[in-house]
């Protein structure tokens, strides 16, 4: 049973080519299949240029069906994969950090860790509360581990969102602006034409993330309210 949604930018390695089907190995989350017009826009005149056995590819989950998982290549933003790197990074260096202090056992623990998610968000709770992470390593090899991870300089990721807001309504930029004065503690700003962009910043990408995605629904059910409309756009 696979814990992904559609909507997810996954990992992915490919495994084999078979006619106009690429089958991948989805990091953590067992095998998916991308058809050829989900590789790349247009006429595709030579299928290796995109993908070849064991490359590492960013892919988008566009359809899940009991144990099938359909993948499209194309619909990744430059963004996405950005943000998907990122995390890359962030989990490599958990990795790095536990393996400093376990040595030769840390791979057993990894995998306890990753059965139920990544490790970098495993150590980022674990700053919060240690006990899972001591029932793992022991309580000196913890204390260890969280002294790297809290030493190391908060890196601030930002992420930027745009969105339409418009209202037919008399009072209409009076409604816009009091749906857009309730947002606090956020870089907002006006485009053109009712569109917006907006920017959070934090000390991870999941946290900023989260955050700018409870703003939009916040928006999108004041909007709702007040009969604006608003939608999320791509850019």
């Amino acid at each position: 049973m696979t814990n992904l949604e559609v909507g997810d930018v996954v990992l992915c390695t490919v495994k084999r080519i078979e006619k106009a089907i690429v089958f991948v190995e989805i990091e953590g989350n067992g095998v998916g299949s991308i058809i050829l017009s989900e590789i790349a826009p247009g006429r595709i005149r030579n299928l290796r240029d995109y993908v070849v056995p064991k490359k590492v590819i960013i892919c988008k989950v566009i359809r899940i069906s009991g144990e099938r998982i359909d993948l499209s290549l194309r619909r990744v933003t430059p963004k996405e994969q950005k943000e998907l790197k990122e995390i890359g990074k962030y989990e490599k260096s958990a990795k790095s950090i536990i393996k400093s202090i376990l040595g030769e056992k840390f791979q057993e623990v990894i995998n306890k860790i990753s059965e139920e998610g990544k490790v970098c968000d495993f150590l980022e709770e674990a700053k919060k509360d240690s006990k899972e992470l001591e029932k793992l390593v022991g309580k000196d090899n913890s204390k260890k581990i969280l002294d790297i991870v809290c030493a190391q300089k908060e890196k601030v990721v930002e992420i930027k969102k745009f969105f339409s807001l418009t209202s037919n309504d008399s009072n209409g930029l009076g409604i816009i602006k009091n749906i857009l004065e309730s947002i606090k503690d956020v870089q907002m700003k006006y485009l053109s034409s009712g569109k917006y962009s907006i920017k959070v910043e934090a000390g991870d990408i999941k946290s900023a993330d989260n955050r700018i995605m409870d703003i939009l629904e916040k928006i999108g059910k004041d909007a709702k309210e007040n009969g604006a409309v608003f939608s999320i756009l791509e850019k």
